[in-house]
């Protein structure tokens, strides 16, 4: 029996913010209270057996991850976002990096990956965000880590764009053996081109014209020269190289070895068509990196970790001005939006709620911005007696102001980079847009120091772009950067909800984070803390 009552809106808009952005006094890299307690309580309240819960289990298991994700996923993603926040010590397992920083580079880079203790060492501004901030060895010239928000809908965009991509090639292969004549098949997803492909009768493809995307047509989102295809291989991959945190994970084990499999996030892993990243370690009882901790990151925490950034706040728009809103029109005039595309849209959305956070100028705290959360679930009673299972209503979603267009290109010399092994990377994946406003410095590699400077860095298949940017009178290149300015991250603990607007003349702002909403709504049970 499915349930669609006040209450699942109401549990929506009542905890997603709460779980999100407040645990106790979460803010940004954050100790575990069990090892380092303080005299007002700073820090994550659960001690990492605590997350760990009942393992992965399943929808009858309590406290495991499968049970929360379906259950409870709000208290999953606020988990997941402790974790983020967790400063793992060595006892837990952190460290030591691949190889303990030996080994051949041109083989393996994360060997130079930077050694830290949390995922927000490198994730983690604005305050309290999964944002930007760290800059890795990676490659000769360095990598900046790039911020996470909205990393959820940049999965699941890419994954129907390689939906349609490959059930376009099939219906050609279908269609040249069966009229037995060669075909060729333009190749558009969301209506953006990729070039075209030759089906012959024989069953084999000419990809020669592919464009943005490799041979196998599968987009890849995740990094800069699109390397990674989901969330999960993300996350496993980088407590491993960042923090020398092992990851036991059977469901990328056998998506690695060949197997279909869908994690519990409903992210389909297509081993049977994909290169998919394995594990680091193939065991719970596994301890490649020598330190003496086995099963350092339990399948439950990538499990949690992936939900919550699967759900994870879409930056926000800043205050619009005539400048900016000019600004916006120059762009596409002189054909930045060719690339950057601004809207694209979601078939199937694997979310329990979204977040919309807009500039409002009646919003007294920090930054004027106010976050609106919509549910995006219902409710179905299995008759288990345990709590209903929330399940995602898997519509449409039109994800706006996101400028990207998950193709890669060769921007010109000024952005290609060295690999260890000699080599060049020449193509990189089309940078969205959003959020741009407040990630600076530029470039994968953080070498423009604005955004008139990174514009003027274009050149290869943006070079006609860029050009006509230069000819533009000063006042309107300064339009078209007003407009990027207001594509903006924002500190999720300091920015006013729907559910509790920020108010500067409560006792303690703003240090406390007013802008959210607190422990005391949810269920109406205070005692709910992650």
């Amino acid at each position: 029996m499915i349930k669609t009552t006040k209450g699942s809106a109401l549990y929506a808009l009542s905890t997603l913010l709460a779980l999100v952005v407040s645990s106790q006094h979460l803010s940004a890299q954050e100790t575990d209270l069990t090892n380092a307690p303080n005299t007002i309580g700073a820090g994550i309240a659960r001690s990492f057996a605590e997350q760990i819960g009942a393992g992965q289990g399943d929808l009858m298991t309590p406290n495991s991850s499968v049970f929360l994700i379906g259950r409870d996923p709000f208290r999953s993603i606020a988990r997941g976002r402790s974790l983020f926040q967790r400063k793992f010590t060595h006892a837990e397992g952190n460290g030591p990096r691949t190889g303990d920083g030996m080994g051949n580079l041109d083989r393996d880079g994360s060997i130079a990956a930077g050694m830290t203790d949390s995922c927000a060492a490198c994730h983690g501004r604005p305050r309290g965000s999964a944002g930007v901030g760290g800059n890795v060895f990676t490659r000769p010239d360095s990598r900046d880590a790039p911020h996470l928000f909205g990393l959820g809908l940049v999965e699941m965009l890419a994954d129907e764009i390689t939906s349609d991509l490959r059930a376009s090639r099939d219906r050609a292969l279908m269609l040249a053996k069966r009229y037995n004549r060669t075909l060729r098949v333009r190749l558009r997803s969301k209506g953006i081109s990729y070039g075209s492909i030759i089906a012959r009768p024989d069953g084999t493809v000419n990809t020669s014209r592919v464009q943005g995307v490799d041979e196998d047509l599968r987009v890849r989102p995740f990094f800069a020269e699109g390397s990674t295809i989901s969330i999960r291989e993300f996350a496993a991959g980088a407590f491993n190289a960042e923090m020398g945190l092992e990851a036991y994970d059977p469901i990328l084990q056998q998506a690695a070895a060949g197997s279909d499999v869908a994690t519990p996030s409903g992210m389909q892993l297509s081993g049977s068509m994909d290169a998919i990243e394995a594990p680091p370690t193939v065991s719970e009882l596994d301890d490649p990196d020598g330190d003496g901790v086995v099963n350092e990151i339990p399948t439950s925490i990538i499990d949690h970790m992936e939900f919550y950034l699967l759900n994870y706040f879409k930056p926000g728009i800043g205050r619009q001005t005539y400048a900016s809103r000019r600004g916006k029109k120059l762009m596409q005039k002189i054909g930045c939006t060719q690339c950057h595309i601004p809207n694209l849209v979601i078939d199937h959305d694997r979310r329990v709620a979204d977040i919309e956070t807009r500039y409002d100028p009646s919003q007294q705290g920090f930054n004027h911005l106010l976050a609106t959360a919509t549910p995006l679930f219902e409710e179905v009673d299995d008759g288990s007696g345990f709590a209903t299972i929330k399940r995602p209503l898997g519509g449409r979603f039109v994800v706006r102001n996101f400028y990207g267009d998950f193709k890669r290109h060769d921007l010109g010399p000024a952005f290609h980079e060295r690999n260890f092994d000699g080599s060049m990377q020449t193509e990189f994946v089309t940078e969205p847009l959003w959020g741009v406003g407040t990630t600076a410095p530029y470039g994968h590699d953080g070498r423009s120091i604005d955004l008139h400077e990174v514009i003027l860095r274009h050149g290869g298949e943006a070079q006609h772009s860029r050009r006509l940017y230069q000819r533009l009178a000063g006042n309107d290149q300064e339009a078209i950067t007003a407009f990027l300015n207001t594509l903006v991250l924002f500190p999720p603990l300091d920015t006013a909800s729907n559910l509790d607007p920020a108010d500067p003349t409560v006792p303690g702002f703003p240090q406390k984070g007013h802008g959210s909403i607190k422990l005391s709504v949810l269920f109406n049970n205070p005692t709910i803390i992650e």
